[in-house]
């Protein structure tokens, strides 16, 4: 007779993620990016913590890294409707690019002269933390409840989800230079947006076929179909890989393009893949928690500290007001994007790529490009709603039910938007302000109460309300509403 051992490993794997996912409620007290708090929970659990879980893989924390954002940026392309993103479109690659590579530099020749360290060290190091983490900021807004006014939401959520390719391709670029092999700047420029070109072809041709066969799968249970997604969505970040393109490009775009056409079973997939985002960052930041050792980072804290201060007040205003001075954005609006530049994920499992290939110095930086996240994190993501407010960017999130958003989506022409009642509508009932045909309003938000409303129902500015409308009505809606 055989007896089953169950592995330790699988109760402490458990019961860590148990923690992380308990440590959220924490974060909406205190207005705090879960991120940071999943960091926390994989330092404590880690060898300088009390849970003593010794972990010093960076080859293996790097490959879950790759994993975890390519789920996250799927999740994220579904979630965004390609409507938000064309206006935004021009802004946002120029942030991605401009944005990341003036930022990079800076830092860079900042490191170098500041600390006397080599000028390619600095290179490397200034890769590393020119990407930002907008998915951290939008984690602050929602505990908050404040949304952000005009085309900066959009913008954000743009800049995220296409920036993280120029930081990698200049990270990797960086770490073959200090191991012998140096690349012209030509040649990097050129790679990059070789890179970016292809992993948008995959991308848009693997969303239009994802989609395709989600539709016509005809699989017998329901389950089947986000799980088909993910299979999809990682074949498409793996083919973009092997066709030497942006495998984050193309899925972050696969995700946009299947997610704003009509797709069967949507609530069913954007469910699962907002529950598989949840787990792809918990398993990221823990592990990349335990790959850090505590007992080390203040021997790099006044250097961290430095250069998260020049991150913030110097390099990343810099590379905003350069990348968006074509674009006439109010100053308003720059500094609040400027101000969003949080480090998060993105930068530390860069840091683990200079330590997989053997560079001399590596842990060093990486112990620095924590200390700079972490910091980044605190000071940037505690003050961001206080910022945004006192730049007047900042409004009340209207929360309404998402069930009935998902519903509409899966409806074909329909689509919904949560608008703010502006001023011409103030005081009208609903018959009086005239909706398209077949364009209704579903809830409204009015001090903090929801209703279903009628026809009667009178309109107040500043209440916020959830409208159903189909294909080609969204600027008449928003005309009439706000």
């Amino acid at each position: 007779m055989h007896t089953v051992t169950i592995e330790p490993g699988m109760l402490i794997a458990g019961m860590v993620v148990v923690i992380a996912i308990l440590a959220t409620r924490l974060s909406s007290r205190l207005g705090v990016p879960a991120l940071l708090l999943f960091l926390a929970t994989g330092m404590l659990a880690g060898s300088d913590g009390p849970g003593g879980i010794w972990f010093d893989d960076p080859a293996l924390a790097w490959r879950v890294g790759l994993v975890a954002l390519s789920v996250l940026l799927f999740s994220a392309g579904l979630d965004t409707d390609i409507k938000s993103v064309r206006p935004v479109l021009g802004p946002g690659l120029a942030l991605a690019t401009v944005g990341v590579t003036v930022s990079a530099g800076l830092t860079a020749l900042f490191y170098s002269l500041a600390f006397d360290r080599p000028a390619l060290e600095g290179a490397l190091l200034g890769a590393i933390v020119s990407s930002t983490d907008a998915a951290a900021v939008f984690g602050v807004l929602r505990t908050t409840g404040i949304r952000l006014k005009g085309r900066i939401q959009h913008l954000l959520e743009m800049e995220s989800g296409s920036n993280d390719p120029v930081a990698i391709y200049l990270t990797v670029a960086a770490t073959a230079a200090l191991a012998g092999t140096s690349p012209s700047v030509a040649t990097i420029a050129l790679g990059m947006l070789g890179q970016m070109g292809i992993g948008l072809v995959v991308g848009v041709a693997g969303g239009w076929a994802l989609a395709w066969a989600i539709n016509r799968l005809r699989a017998g249970q329901e389950g089947l179909y986000p799980v088909f997604a993910t299979a999809l969505a990682l074949a498409i970040f793996g083919g973009a890989a092997v066709a030497h393109g942006s495998a984050f490009v193309a899925v972050y775009v696969a995700g946009i393009v299947a997610g704003s056409g009509p797709l069967i079973h949507r609530r069913g997939i954007v469910r699962f893949h907002d529950a598989l985002a949840w787990l792809a960052q918990i398993s990221m930041f823990v592990l990349l928690g335990l790959l850090v050792f505590p007992s080390r980072l203040p021997s790099v804290a006044g250097e961290g500290l430095a250069i998260a201060a020049f991150l913030l007040l110097v390099a990343r205003p810099l590379a905003v007001f350069a990348s968006l001075a074509p674009f006439r954005f109010p100053l308003r609006q720059q500094a609040m994007v400027a101000w969003v530049g949080l480090r998060g994920a993105v930068p530390i499992v860069l840091a683990t790529w200079p330590r997989v290939a053997g560079v001399e110095g590596a842990d060093r930086i990486f112990d620095i490009v924590f200390f700079v996240v972490v910091v980044s994190v605190l000071v940037q993501g505690m003050s961001l709603p206080a910022v945004a407010r006192w730049l007047d960017l900042a409004e009340a999130s209207p929360s309404p039910e998402r069930d009935l958003a998902e519903a509409a989506g899966e409806a074909r022409g329909a689509h919904t938007t949560r608008l703010r009642v502006g001023r011409r509508a103030h005081g009208r009932s609903l018959l009086e302000v005239g909706l398209p045909p077949r364009a209704l309003v579903a809830l409204v938000e009015h001090n903090g109460q929801r209703i279903v409303p009628q026809g009667s129902t009178t309109l107040r500015e500043g209440d916020h309300v959830l409208v159903v409308f189909q294909d080609g009505q969204e600027e008449a809606v928003r005309e009439l509403l706000s």
